[in-house]
Order: structure tokens, then C-alpha cells, then sequence
């Protein structure tokens, strides 16, 4: 995501204005029930750690079990040193930690996707059917299948193969990174597939890497992985053109996370008064978060708390994260704003994409504090880096 991950985790980045992508995760882990959620990121932890609040919101804030974040150490029994290189590697990291909890199964889910699931439904399946390995899968165009891991099915539910990232997809059928494993089969396999990338990468430099390049292959080739395909709408919102054709999704109602009351997505509510839009204000087919304040005209656009968009200035399918402000006269349009950014009057930032979903080179990312000076051009598709000024 470029500048607007230089100084947060990709699970921070805000969505539908007052949520935050981790948001929905750890929703559909206390909704189902699932008594232990742990939390291990890496890159910029402490960006979530205000956001969580030990697990407060969703109630997973208790004496025994519940939330914890796990922080990336050295000196456990895996002997790997460093930063984890993917998320079967971080589930090594953690053998220690999962072996002494002592589970029947392990849920794992990334924490950067719109997606709503009731977990119980998978676990109760992978059991009946006596799962090593339960992989949650889902439809995607084969443009956007080529960036996943594409799942090929065997008889039934069982899964035949992984083809991962492949140069051209053969089917849009893709692993949604979340997986039910077997704990005592995921702990032996992840003990063998240690020692046996240490014999063609001693000091495991490369590490165990993301589930699809060794892991979920050897787990598919035991014969017993099956697949669950999840009902609904589901997103990985990695890159910015997918984050912002996300947020549009939000707005045509393509986007049902929300439509339970029964299945609510939790999160930490900001403490601001409701939005309003001033006798100059035009808002069409918008999302407005509390606290923002529009004079001017917004269409198509999710704007985060806070927001300001003065008279005269004109705000276009946008995302707008918190605290922005739009001073009088300027044009925003095709953009992603980070927090705090200020577009100074009669200033003009991006252009209307031309196609939905939009090109990466269409969307223009200005990072967290940022201005844009009085008359200021900045060309669509253009990166501004977190407190600069244009």
C-alpha cells in the first residue's frame, strides 16, 4: 500500500470510514465463539496498539484466554532469527506458544481482508469430515487470481493442488488466507518442513515463507486439505486500486459485512460528534464518519472523522482517512488521503478514474500529514510521501 503503510500495519488502515481492516477479523473470531485470539504483526505493531485495546471491543479483554498479541522474538526452539519472511513462518515462530495451549484446532486468518464468516460452520465441517487442513476459498476474476494461491479440487471437497501466484491462472478459485488446521498435524509438519528446508537453506535464511509456497503444498499432498467456499462478499484490500474499487463496492451495496445486526463488525468507536453538511454542502451516494463538517460537494466518496470539505471545494471518488481537511476551491478526485493531510485552496489532486476497478497509475496516494500548497497540480497516479509538502 505504498505511503500509506510507511508508518502503520497494513491491518490499521482505516475502511468504511470509522472501522479499521483488522476490524473484521477479529469480529468474525469473537462472533463465533473462539475462546483464544492472538494477534502477531511485525511491521509497525505499536500503530494497532491504541486501535485493540487489549481486545476491549470485542470483548476478548479477560483473565484467562481471550485476546493476545504476540510480538516477534528470538530464541525460541525454532532457531530462526530475524523478522519472519510470511505467515508460515510466523506460525513457527509460535510452534512453542500453540503446542503449550494445547488445542484440537488452530484458526488462522490474515487481518487485512473484508470478509464476514462464521468460523464455527468451517471448524464443525473440517471436523466431521476429519480435516488435516480446512482452506476457506472463494471466487475472483483470473486477473486477480494470478496474485493469490488458485486451489485445484479433487473429488468433493478435497483440494488436488496449489498452484501459487501463477502466471496465468487457471481457474478464479483462490485460498482466502483463512485456514482451520489440525493442531497436532500443523505442529509435526511445520517441525518437518523446518528441518527440511534447513537441508537446502542452512540457517533457514529464506525461512518458511507464506503458507502457499511450502506449507498448504505439503499439507495438499497428505491427501486430507478440503476446501470451504465462503458465501458473500470478500477483498483483499493489498493494493491501492483494490482499496479504493473496495470503498466503491461499500457504496453501489455490494459490500454485506454489515447487514447483520445478529453478526455486527466491532471496533473501537471515535469519540466525535455526528457528521454535518452546511447549507453550501452537496453529498451524493457518500459516506460520512462523525465529526466531519461538508460545505462544499462531495460524490462517491467514504470520508473518515474529522474530515473538513470547505465551500467551493469539490471532493470525487475518494477515500478520505481522518482529519482531512479540503480547503476552499480545491478538486480532489481518484485519491487516497491519509490522515491529517491538508489540500490547500485551489488546489487540484488526481483525476476521475476512467475504468472501475482503476489502474494502480489512476489512484493517487498522499501520505499521513501532508499539504498540498495553494494552486498546487498533483498528477494522477502521483506518491506523496507522509509530511511532505507539495
Amino acid at each position: 500500500m505504498d505511503v500509506l503503510t510507511r508508518e502503520r500495519a497494513k491491518p490499521a488502515l482505516p475502511f468504511a470510514g470509522s472501522y479499521q481492516l483488522i476490524d473484521f477479523a477479529l469480529s468474525n473470531l469473537a462472533n463465533s465463539g473462539i475462546p483464544d485470539v492472538w494477534v502477531s504483526v511485525q511491521y509497525q505493531a505499536a500503530s494497532l496498539d491504541e486501535h485493540l485495546a487489549s481486545g476491549r471491543p470485542w470483548d476478548l479483554d479477560r483473565t484467562r484466554g481471550g485476546y493476545r498479541r504476540l510480538v516477534p522474538e528470538e530464541g525460541d526452539s525454532s532457531g530462526l532469527e530475524g523478522f519472519s519472511t510470511g505467515n508460515a513462518d510466523d506460525l513457527m515462530r509460535m510452534a512453542d506458544d500453540i503446542a503449550a495451549a494445547a488445542p484440537d484446532v488452530v484458526v488462522v486468518t490474515s487481518a487485512d481482508h473484508i470478509f464476514r464468516l462464521d468460523v464455527r460452520s468451517v471448524i464443525e465441517a473440517h471436523l466431521s469430515r476429519r480435516a488435516e487442513c480446512t482452506v476457506v476459498t472463494t471466487e475472483v476474476s483470473l486477473a486477480e487470481a494470478k496474485h493469490k494461491a488458485v486451489v485445484r479440487m479433487g473429488r468433493g471437497r478435497r483440494v488436488a493442488g496449489i498452484d501459487y501466484k501463477p502466471s496465468v491462472a487457471a481457474s478464479g478459485r483462490i485460498a482466502t488466507e483463512i485456514f482451520v488446521y489440525d493442531a497436532p498435524t500443523l505442529l509435526r509438519e511445520l517441525d518437518a518442513l523446518r528441518r527440511d528446508r534447513a537441508a537446502v537453506d542452512p540457517g533457514l535464511e529464506e525461512g518458511l515463507g507464506d503458507f502457499g509456497e511450502h506449507l498448504l503444498p505439503r499439507l495438499v499432498a497428505r491427501g486430507r486439505t478440503d476446501a470451504y467456499a465462503l458465501e458473500g462478499y470478500w477483498k483483499d484490500l493489498g493494493r491501492p486500486s483494490a482499496y479504493l474499487a473496495a470503498h466503491r463496492d461499500l457504496l453501489r451495496g455490494r459490500v454485506d459485512v454489515f447487514d447483520d445486526p445478529r453478526w455486527p463488525i466491532l471496533t473501537r468507536f471515535p469519540e466525535l460528534p455526528p457528521a454535518r453538511v452546511g447549507a453550501s454542502g452537496s453529498v451524493d451516494d457518500s459516506l460520512l464518519s462523525p465529526g466531519v463538517v461538508v460545505d462544499g460537494m462531495v460524490r462517491g466518496s467514504v470520508l473518515g472523522p474529522g474530515c473538513v470539505i470547505e465551500a467551493g471545494a469539490r471532493v470525487e471518488d475518494c477515500v478520505l482517512m481522518a482529519g482531512v481537511r479540503v480547503e476552499s476551491g480545491a478538486v480532489v478526485a481518484g485519491s487516497v488521503l491519509d490522515q491529517r493531510v491538508v489540500i490547500e485552496a485551489d488546489a487540484v489532486v488526481g483525476a476521475v478514474p476512467r475504468r472501475w476497478p482503476p489502474s494502480e497509475s489512476a489512484v493517487t496516494l498522499c501520505g499521513a500529514d501532508s499539504r498540498i500548497r495553494r494552486g498546487t497540480t498533483v498528477p494522477a497516479g502521483a506518491r506523496l510521501e507522509p509530511g511532505s509538502t507539495s
